[in-house]
């Protein structure tokens, strides 16, 4: 009972208030018709009060997320479904589900009333423009009496967690060098083990075709031979995302972190569709192959969470893609960079790996005078030139660029021909 009379409402107080000014009123003026009324007033918040706080409702809630992963900038559907378990009808309930800032206001949703095991879904849809992982819930129902004088809180400690994800941007395909090599059994390894003859055969196995008898390895081994179906060869790429924070501008959804972020998960799921096995590594620790069936998966939740460093640098982004240096293809995006950076990303190359870096020129994110545009665009062509002087393949990326319009450069094998002409003359002039 106490807790339900700290749980009137302002309205219920202020029956309570009128109530005890009429009392006085009607004593001191000697009205019994006015003091009928205080009565009234009085005992009307009172038996709100008694009857939320007598109200034993035995409620079950389940919510679920449609779906648990969203890109960024779509919606996802939360269903609530409430359940009366008691034999006794509720009043009427008031939900409201907890949400973080960044997927909006608080929804608030009225049920009029639940019979006695009588169960009520209601759904309401949440929109998030920033990637991350977000707790939605608790749930919160307040109980009150048909007057709204009294309302009590009951929450539900369970959550559930909304994850949003990179928007990934479908790109064209197209033939990259290094897309054939890479580890695995190989009918060429086979040759120069065992001959041609026998290079694709093994023993045979219970349930073996018959008519994949090698009979002239059986003859020479005296054991049954089989022809070995053709393994492919299994292709490894390696996605390299810098995020290094003071190699970036912009601060939001549009900053050139969250383009390199989204391109990051554009190409690594284009290299998954393409067969690639796959690595992600970034200079904060995160070093994820994706070789499961829900690979993808694993990847988008890893760049769901990846946030600017500070205190990352090239250096460690080196050391964390060498210590697996498999791949025999390395897309690489890149924040700004010195010269000095840009040579030590030569010792990527020690494998003979393509390696390819899209150079993001993050001072395009920003609002500059002439001569401070000059001066970045000779820093950007010195740190590019270096790169391609380290074997790299490099594309420019500004304001503004789409991936998709982007990607065929990665398949011109000219492209960094083109690319160090035109820089040795603008630093050549930028000098002069």
């Amino acid at each position: 009972m106490r807790a339900a009379l700290r749980g009137l409402t302002t309205r219920g107080r202020s029956f309570l208030a009128a109530g005890a000014a009429a009392v006085v009123s009607a004593l001191v003026l000697g009205e019994k018709d006015l003091l009928r009324v205080a009565i009234l007033l009085a005992v009307l918040p009172l038996l709100a009060a008694l009857y939320v706080g007598r109200s034993r409702y035995k409620l079950a809630c389940t919510r679920s997320l449609e779906p648990h992963r969203v890109p960024v900038g779509s919606n996802a559907r939360v269903v609530l479904r409430l359940q009366n378990l008691s034999r006794l009808p509720t009043g009427t309930l008031l939900l409201e589900d907890r949400l973080p800032y960044a997927l909006g206001s608080r929804p608030r949703v009225v049920l009029e009333r639940l019979g006695a095991q009588q169960a009520s879904s209601v759904a309401y849809t949440v929109r998030a423009e920033v990637r991350g992982r977000y707790e939605v819930g608790p749930l919160v129902v307040r109980l009150t009496d048909p007057f709204g004088l009294c309302e009590l809180t009951r929450a539900f400690p369970s959550v559930d967690r909304l994850t949003v994800i990179p928007q990934v941007t479908a790109l064209p395909s197209v033939r990259l060098a290094g897309e054939y090599a890479g580890s695995g059994d190989s009918r060429a390894r086979s040759v120069a083990v065992h001959g041609d003859d026998d290079s694709a055969t093994r023993e045979y196995r219970r349930g073996d075709d018959l008519r994949r008898v090698h009979w002239k390895s059986t003859a020479r081994t005296g054991e049954l031979m089989v022809r070995r179906e053709e393994q492919p060869w299994e292709t490894r790429a390696t996605v390299v995302l810098d995020t290094r924070a003071y190699a970036h501008r912009g601060e939001g959804p549009t900053a050139s972190f969250e383009w390199a972020v989204a391109a990051a998960a554009s190409i690594a799921v284009h290299f998954r569709s393409n067969g690639y096995r796959l690595r992600l590594v970034t200079d904060t620790g995160i070093d994820a192959d994706a070789t499961e069936a829900d690979g993808d998966g694993l990847l988008l939740d890893r760049l769901a969470d990846v946030t600017a460093s500070q205190r990352s640098d090239i250096a460690t982004l080196v050391d964390q893609v060498r210590r697996r240096s498999d791949s025999s293809l390395v897309v690489a995006l890149f924040g700004a960079l010195t010269p000095t950076e840009a040579e030590l990303l030569a010792g990527l190359r020690g494998n003979r790996s393509t390696c390819v870096g899209l150079l993001i020129d993050s001072s395009t994110w920003m609002n500059l005078s002439p001569d401070e545009r000059a001066e970045a665009d000779r820093a950007h062509g010195a740190a590019a030139l270096s790169l391609l002087q380290s074997g790299w393949r490099v594309i420019g990326v500004n304001h503004g660029d789409q991936l998709p319009s982007l990607w065929p450069q990665l398949a011109r094998g000219s492209q960094g021909f083109a690319w160090r002409a035109a820089l040795a003359e603008t630093i050549a002039g930028g000098v002069n």
